[in-house]
């Protein structure tokens, strides 16, 4: 036994949990692979839609939004839009593994 540590038992039951943690969590990476996540700029003038790996699955631009005197308007709507959605995911994400990890933050892993 270590001196004022674990036991070997006690260094096998925290390795054990770990790894349980660690299979939970690439279990629950693949899951929100597969989610989406939607976000609007302008009054939803701009409406996007976001997958779990940052990919970009739809992007609707509603007719009112496009003038053709002012292109730069919904360029800055598109970004806004996207942009949102990747923070959504970002934060799904961290909820979500949150539940797993118990709130830790696991350099690497998410």
């Amino acid at each position: 036994m270590f001196k004022g540590g674990m036991g070997m038992n006690g260094m096998q039951g925290m390795l054990k949990k770990v790894q349980k943690m660690q299979s939970e969590m690439l279990k629950l990476q693949d899951e929100l692979k597969e989610r989406t996540v939607e976000a609007t700029a302008g009054g939803e003038a701009v409406k996007v839609v976001v997958n779990g790996s940052k990919n970009v699955v739809s992007l609707a631009i509603s007719p009112e939004a496009v003038d053709p005197d002012d292109v730069e308007m919904l360029q800055d709507l598109i970004v806004t839009a996207v942009n949102e959605a990747m923070k959504k995911v970002d934060e799904m994400t961290e909820k979500e593994m949150g539940k797993v990890t118990g709130g830790m933050k696991l350099p690497g892993m998410y």
